[in-house]
């Protein structure tokens, strides 16, 4: 996670504007008050992003901040925040309720309504950044659930509480294919964490048949170069049968078999002409993504792009310099 904002550079007199410029641009705009004067308060944000959902990690020396009722009205995108507490404590207070959370803890709270955030030991939290459509949460549940303290006492937030800890600070999840694999689960654990919470078993049941095809390719392309996937192991994944993953994918106009092979020929074609790539055997490549026979794989290659694995490799490769 790139850091943002450092106090440690920024000269006393400007802390305190900076550190609200920074928080209004990047995360929320809030009422900052810090308990110790210019000189004494540090300030570190990293942020960063996994598709929609925002990702906040900071550290600060104590301070309260305040969503007054004038900037939740204002709020034209309103979100659901998860505040994953890391060490120390805090306050949250929302809705008329108060919740204390301690490390591993963590609480939601919507900036559509006004909150209260106590940091009396200092800031050392993950926040994520929900947009509250994306949630998709009846009005009465997310005000039953905002500033509860969801801890080990709930199974589903105790899993929650170390994936979201590992998605705040593992960078190699906020770019690329593993970003897109995970945004769906994130989404659909916060629901799930609710509707244990509340009692509401159906919150889970709409939204995870919804999202089915999606969670299924988003599976496919995190395992496409696993040489045993296959209808089966995708289906018992998602608890279906394969009948009725064929059946979900057909609404997508996917065939299974025609996807796989595409997909995997697309990254053998990328990493052909990466550098990297020409000091690998075309074969190797090859059963790298799946193709565990190398003139079937050759085969297939020439049929899709019109070109042998080695002529494309051949084309990419550098030319010197006259």
């Amino acid at each position: 996670m790139s850091p943002v904002l450092d106090t440690a550079s920024v000269p006393p007199r400007d802390r305190e504007e900076v550190v609200r410029d920074a928080v209004w641009e990047s995360v929320v705009r809030i009422d900052i008050e810090h308990h110790l004067p210019p000189d004494d308060l540090a300030v570190h944000i990293g942020l960063d992003t996994v598709g929609p959902i925002g990702v906040c990690s900071a550290r600060a020396t104590a301070l309260t901040i305040q969503r007054t009722p004038r900037l939740a009205r204002e709020d034209i995108e309103p979100a659901v925040f998860l505040g994953l507490q890391v060490t120390g404590t805090s306050v949250v207070v929302q809705n008329d309720r108060e919740a204390l959370l301690k490390p591993g803890d963590f609480a939601l709270y919507d900036t559509s309504a006004p909150y209260t955030l106590l940091f009396n030991e200092g800031v050392d939290q993950h926040f994520l950044r929900f947009p509250r459509a994306a949630l998709a949460l009846p009005e009465r549940s997310l005000r039953d659930v905002t500033a509860v303290a969801l801890d080990s006492d709930n199974p589903l937030a105790r899993l929650a509480s170390s994936y979201f800890r590992q998605l705040a600070i593992s960078e190699e999840l906020h770019r690329g294919r593993p970003a897109e694999a995970v945004v769906e689960p994130s989404v659909e654990l916060v629901r799930a964490v609710v509707a244990a919470q509340v009692g509401r078993e159906d919150l889970a049941r709409g939204p995870l048949a919804e999202t089915l095809g999606l969670r299924i390719t988003h599976y496919m392309r995190a395992h496409l170069a696993d040489p045993d996937l296959s209808a089966a192991r995708i289906a018992a994944a998602h608890g279906i049968s394969v009948r009725h993953l064929y059946t979900v994918l057909a609404r997508s106009g996917i065939s299974l078999g025609d996807w796989i092979r595409t997909h995997r020929l697309a990254e053998c074609k990328r990493e052909l002409a990466t550098p990297q790539g020409r000091h690998k055997t075309i074969a190797a490549i090859g059963r790298s993504w799946g193709f565990a026979d190398a003139t079937h794989f050759s085969k297939v290659f020439k049929q899709a792009y019109d070109i042998s694995p080695r002529e494309w490799r051949d084309h990419n490769r550098p030319h010197p310099s006259a």
